[in-house]
């Protein structure tokens, strides 16, 4: 309705305050009396604690005191914990070795804390860590999968032998083993999905606050989702009940998954200020969070794929090591399981599938989601493994995939899901238009007399989004519910403020969320407040994460207004005299229709409120809650073709184009549509092309700075090509699917297709730098 309503691209409400400095980050928070922490870090991977002595920093300036793993132990502070129980194919349950906030006698990575210092200044505190003394006992360390599983290796938990966490599977194996043997064709590969290393504009950060008085706690924190920080840290750690403690989430700069759980931070800082008396502020740096935040992706797989004589896909087998670092972090087991191998059908209609997913523990940084979280891993493996049967059969890629796409729906898949509703070949046929596939031969050529390998590759992803129902995570071992909560308030002059459990990290919620209430008013949106972030303001949501913001917290929103829509509507017929269905709300006003008798939205909401001519019966004021628990996930999706140049004598990929056709269902704002999926492409090209978290065989991290580790820059990167095609989900009444992780899952297997098709070898791991390819192109492993 009108210009910012549902389709509009209006301009974000919340770019004013970001662009002018007057953002208020956790960093920029000061409070009366407030003293810094500076956490004292293990630089062994491996290692006893045998002591520490703290004498001289006690004595050195402003030191308020030096706290250790064993204090925050004997005063009973819980271990930290996995929130989604996994059972292994035998039916024990996974094996979770305890977490302690800072480790009393074992560290098991490089940066985990062992103590923190507490002192008037930053600089002091950090001055002061130099001086406190930690004799450690160095012990062997197992740095990735494969050492960790080796016979022999340095054990990390003694509740997790041979360092397996749990050994889980899903699908149907004995269908998939008759699949094979009836098969004309198989496709075998071994691949590895890189380690990654999110990193978000703002580092993480703390501010914790003891109320002695009221014997309350107030932690402000860089969260993607409050309210769930706050009930594990009151239900699980121990910390302070539920509701002495306050959890807010200001505005925080960038999230991707890492800024979901609960750090060993937020807790020392929490139980820090209680035993100073002071409010005790932490704010890492780019090393600790290279270090300390967790990781993502880091998977060892064997795929295989059995094909007809025809090329229909008749069975994919599947198994899959996957690193969880040194602890399990709060929803890492359900990654590489429910996040991962029940999308390993993919857009295709595979009859059979078996994959088996065996987690394991190193001496490296705890692994958990980062944009996609499982999606882009079963993505990559899915596409990777299309393209060289492509190859392999002597066939079209495209076509390949297109005789076995999904064509009627509902769609159930071997693999727990059921796909509502998709159109995958017009996605794939927006992305052949818009690359002119039929026009690359001579573009090959071409290059080719130019002395430039060219090369094009396909990704046809889907991904869920929007977890969910409850009932249904429930019974596959979720801690926690998966809906959403909203509170429409109308004010007695009109104005709008939305409470959302949503949270949001650079989305564009006040701007969208608004829009939702501009489209059903037709109030403008500068009319709208949007309230999150903050547990005493927001009864209760489950934040942001697995592009749920829309389609699940949007919908608590339209269910919430509904209702306002409903009151308000009975008040405006008591008020005009009118029957409640004659009743229309149009451009801020409740109108008769056929007639020229109408109300202001305002002059509604003060008669709720003045209560002075009510309907009787009714209670006061205009205010309403929903909460929201999906029936389904949605499934957006959507296929990515990268068209790129090699150049042979130094490996360097250039790109030449870029297209991505994606399926989102209803786009609410297509600008910020737009920026989630150039976000999202850079991150997955990143991941191709630049990014990989390397530890040497000791366990320590190599790519520990910038330095080492290669973030994508603006001129990394191609213009994208963006198109969209439409399937209205049915499972929301907003029909809309969600955008945020998408180009995060789809484009690395676009870009590693489209090398080793350029360069006529297969064999290429991410990140494919040009040593790589240079390497691969001359037939030499690197």
């Amino acid at each position: 309705m009108g210009v910012e309503g549902i389709g509009a691209s209006v301009v974000r409400k919340e770019d004013r305050r970001f662009i002018t400095g007057k953002g208020r980050y956790v960093d920029d928070i000061k409070l009366q009396g407030m003293t810094h922490a500076h956490f004292i870090r293990s630089p062994h991977a491996h290692a006893k604690v045998k002591s520490i002595d703290s004498s001289a920093a006690l004595k050195m300036p402003g030191v308020v005191g030096v706290l250790t793993g064993q204090q925050i132990v004997d005063d009973k502070v819980g271990n930290l914990i996995c929130g989604w129980a996994i059972t292994s194919k035998d039916g024990t349950p996974m094996k979770m070795g305890a977490w302690p906030a800072m480790a009393p006698e074992t560290v098991r990575f490089v940066g985990q804390a062992v103590a923190v210092v507490i002192a008037e200044t930053k600089n002091q505190a950090k001055d002061a860590a130099e001086a406190v003394v930690v004799n450690y006992q160095e012990l062997p360390a197992a740095a990735d999968i494969r050492a960790a599983i080796k016979p022999g290796a340095p054990q990390l938990h003694p509740e997790a032998p041979g360092n397996v966490i749990y050994d889980w599977a899903i699908g149907d194996e004995a269908a998939v083993k008759d699949a094979f043997s009836k098969a004309a064709n198989v496709v075998s590969m071994e691949l590895t999905n890189n380690r990654l290393v999110p990193n978000a504009m703002e580092p993480r950060a703390a501010i914790a606050d003891y109320n002695a008085a009221e014997e309350h706690y107030t932690l402000y924190t860089t969260s993607q989702n409050p309210h769930v920080a706050r009930l594990v840290l009151s239900a699980f750690y121990n910390i302070a009940p539920e509701h002495k403690l306050r959890v807010v989430a200001p505005d925080v700069g960038g999230g991707f998954g890492s800024k979901i759980y609960i750090y060993p931070e937020e807790m020392v800082a929490l139980w820090a200020s209680r035993k100073v008396g002071r409010p005790v502020k932490w704010t890492g740096d780019r090393s600790e969070a290279f270090l300390t935040d967790a990781h993502g992706r880091d998977h060892i797989s064997k795929a295989e794929m059995a094909f007809d004589k025809d090329n229909k896909i008749l069975g994919l087998r599947v198994k899959t090591h996957a690193n969880l670092g040194a602890y399990m972090s709060l929803f890492s087991s359900a990654v590489p399981t429910y996040l991962y191998a029940t999308l390993l059908s993919g857009q295709y209609n595979i009859p059979a599938i078996h994959a088996e997913v065996i987690t394991v523990y190193t001496n490296t940084v705890p692994v958990d989601a980062y944009r996609g979280a499982g999606r882009p891993e079963a993505s990559f493996l899915l596409e990777r493994m299309m393209e060289t049967a492509a190859r392999q059969l002597k066939t079209d890629p495209a076509e390949l995939r297109r005789k076995n796409f999904i064509t009627q729906f509902p769609h159930q898949t071997p693999v727990i899901m059921a796909y509502d509703i998709g159109d995958f070949g017009a996605s794939l046929d927006a992305a052949l238009k818009a690359i002119d596939y039929a026009g690359f031969p001579a573009r090959k050529a071409k290059a080719k007399s130019e002395g430039k390998l060219r090369g094009i590759g396909f990704s046809c992803y889907i991904e869920a989004c929007g977890i969910a129902p409850s009932k249904a995570v429930g019974s596959l071992g979720a801690g926690v519910g998966l809906w959403e909560s909203a509170e429409v308030r109308v004010n007695p002059v009109g104005t709008i403020e939305i409470l959302t459990g949503s949270h949001s990290h650079g989305q564009g919620h006040e701007t969208t969320f608004a829009q939702l209430v501009a489209e059903r008013l037709g109030v403008p949106i500068s009319q709208v407040q949007i309230v999150h972030g903050d547990t005493d303001k927001v009864q209760f949501g489950m934040g942001t994460y697995g592009s749920r913001s829309i389609a699940v917290g949007g919908t608590a929103i339209v269910k919430a207004m509904e209702k306002v829509e409903a009151k308000g509507k009975k008040i405006a017929a008591h008020l005009l005299e009118a029957s409640e269905g004659d009743i229309v709300i149009e451009n801020g006003e409740f109108k008769v229709t056929g007639t020229d008798k109408s109300i202001a939205l305002p002059m509604v909401a003060l008669a709720a409120y003045t209560a002075h001519n009510l309907p009787d019966g009714m209670e006061p004021g205009l205010k309403e809650t929903a909460f929201y628990d999906p029936t389904n996930f949605t499934f957006p999706a959507g296929a990515y073709i990268c068209e790129l140049e090699v150049d042979p004598g130094t490996g360097k990929t250039s790109f030449v184009n870029f297209v991505a056709a994606d399926d989102f269902g209803r786009l609410i704002n297509p600008m910020i549509v737009e920026g989630q999926v150039h976000g999202g492409l850079a991150q997955g090209i990143g991941q191709a092309l630049l990014e990989g978290a390397v530890y040497d065989s000791s366990g320590q991290l190599v790519t520990a700075s910038f330095m080492d580790y290669t973030m994508p820059r603006a001129d990394d990167l191609p213009s994208f090509n963006l198109n969209h095609t439409t399937t209205l989900c049915p499972g929301n009444p907003l029909g809309v699917k969600g955008c945020g992780e998408a180009g995060a899952i789809g484009a690395s297997a676009a870009v590693i297709n489209a090398i080793t098709d350029a360069i006529g070898n297969n064999k290429l791991e991410m990140p494919a730098t040009p040593d790589r390819v240079w390497h691969a192109i001359h037939g030499n492993a690197a």
